[in-house]
């Protein structure tokens, strides 16, 4: 009897049967089998590697199967390509998002099946429609926009929204409010609700158990690609219980905040402007701190990181580290000053695609120990074989292309890069465990403390507010491109943060 069926219960809408599937070195998935029933809303939780990902690649077509069979509505799937699913109501909204850039919204939701009479597609009758059905279901973006103009969260909208119009059977949702506002994860929980109600199949990928405990009928938990625990209802579990599931032990505390001495102060930012953060805003980092930026969407928060690092162009300002001046509009200048980032947009702006996790650790550091640029491989081979183990990165091997890791896995691997950099002195991070499982989130937090302890000044952007509050010594909230709030972590109270992240509510502040 497979997991989750009882004698007498209604026949399940979407079944795993034994699913297996390997790659070279690693076993990813070992006979899962759970089943979900119409209209549920199913959570799929594990850490980052226990074969979540795999499991939505086998359902969406884009990986075969080793051994076993997905049913849906009683029928055996038998795909061979990623249309075979579609054809079958199955739509996956990867974490990494698949639209096209270049086109416009309306493009991408119709991209593959285009409207046309007499083979000509009337351009402004597929934006009407596109904007009818957004007004419908409460979705705020123009169908006529560059999807390369949109911000993170819009994108997730917009996959979202195909999803609702496809009229899908099944819709597999990972990590769908990773890059969303308050505001638009309730859109996204209406939508749910709705789909729900007509008997869509919602499989809900999550790290956030809050989400879990309030959307999901029932859940199963992997772990190490194996089915670790199978809820049919989500009543029967508690969180406690989850966290243990999906680590393979108690976790009591998260955050782990340890209080450590501050230096003086290490980075010292003065009127700092650019073309999306025109309010000049200044602020300081003092060595061993771990200085938190909070605020709602399109606060500022990573432009002004972007303006920092010499990504973005500067209006006006300073920059200096240990008194010695930042040059301005030049990345490689701010990484020579000892300043380095992990962005918020690892897939585009993070990793180093097609290339080796090796490769991607040691491609910043290389030129310390290759000054004639004869590449040392034995160096560089012992350095990324150093922060895979250090990181705990889970890969059968350091030539492994970084493409194949989980987010949370392809994050340490972006660390590891500026960790091995020598005269590293400032570290900025955004939203660092976005989309990570608890236990690695649990590691990467315990990075950043060891890294504050030996000196570094570390700022941590995040949308998620119990994480900001929970791993800083102070907050920064900035509202519509200006500091709103900057609070020490004797006074740190989420009522007040969130009050005045609020447009048109803020107060600038010093506590």
């Amino acid at each position: 009897m497979l997991p989750g069926i009882l004698k007498g219960a209604i026949m399940a809408f979407l079944e795993f049967r034994n699913i297996s599937k390997g790659y070279p070195g690693v076993q990813a998935l070992s006979d899962v089998s759970f089943t979900v029933e119409k209209g549920a809303v199913h959570g799929l939780m594990g850490e980052n590697g226990a074969g979540k990902s795999t499991l939505i690649r086998v359902l969406s077509g884009d990986q075969s199967a080793d051994n076993g069979t997905i049913v849906i509505d009683g029928v055996e799937q038998k795909y061979s390509s990623v249309r075979d699913a579609f054809d079958a109501g199955v739509i996956v909204i990867h974490q990494e998002l698949q639209l096209v850039p270049e086109l416009t919204v309306a493009e991408n939701l119709w991209l593959g099946r285009f409207p046309a009479k007499a083979g000509v597609i009337d351009a402004k009758e597929l934006i009407e429609t596109v904007r009818s059905k957004f007004r419908e279901i409460g979705i705020d973006v123009d169908p006529a926009a560059k999807v390369s103009s949109l911000s993170i969260g819009a994108r997730q909208m917009v996959e979202i929204a195909k999803a609702v119009m496809l009229d899908a059977r099944v819709i597999a949702l990972d990590e769908p409010t990773s890059s969303l506002s308050s505001r638009e994860s309730e859109i996204l929980f209406s939508l749910i609700g709705k789909l729900k109600a007509k008997g869509t199949v919602i499989l809900y990928v999550s790290h956030r158990l809050d989400e879990i405990f309030r959307l999901c009928d029932s859940l199963t938990v992997l772990r190490d690609g194996k089915l670790a625990a199978h809820y049919p209802a989500i009543a029967d579990v508690t969180r406690e219980r989850i966290i243990a599931e999906m680590v393979g032990r108690a976790i009591s505390n998260i955050w782990g905040w340890r209080k450590r001495p501050l230096g003086e102060n290490r980075l010292k930012v003065k009127d700092l402007s650019g073309p999306k953060l025109r309010n000049p805003i200044s602020f300081t980092v003092r060595k061993g701190e771990i200085l938190g930026f909070f605020g709602l969407i399109g606060a500022g928060r990573s432009e002004m990181a972007r303006l920092l690092y010499g990504a973005d162009h500067r209006h006006q300002g300073s920059v200096t580290i240990d008194g010695v001046s930042v040059s301005p509009n030049s990345p490689r200048a701010a990484i020579g000053s000892g300043m380095v980032l992990c962005p918020e947009d690892r897939k585009l702006e993070g990793i180093i695609q097609g290339r080796s996790i090796e490769e991607n650790i040691v491609i910043s550091s290389r030129r310390h120990f290759s000054p004639l640029g004869i590449l040392n491989t034995k160096r560089e081979g012992a350095l990324a074989d150093q922060f895979i183990a250090r990181l705990r990165v889970r890969t059968p091997s350091r030539k492994q292309d970084i493409i194949n890791l989980s987010g949370g896995n392809q994050q340490k691997v972006i660390l590891g890069r500026w960790l091995s950099e020598q005269g590293a002195k400032v570290l900025v991070i955004d939203e660092p465990t976005r989309g990570i499982d608890v236990g690695a989130k649990s590691e990467i937090y315990d990075i950043l403390y060891d890294l504050a302890a030996d000196g570094m000044a570390i700022i941590v952007i995040s949308s998620e507010l119990p994480e900001v509050m929970g791993i800083s010594d102070r907050i920064i909230v900035m509202c519509q491109g200006r500091i709103a709030a900057n609070i020490e972590r004797d006074h740190f109270d989420e009522h007040n943060i969130l009050t005045a992240a609020l447009p048109d509510k803020s107060a600038a502040s010093t506590s």
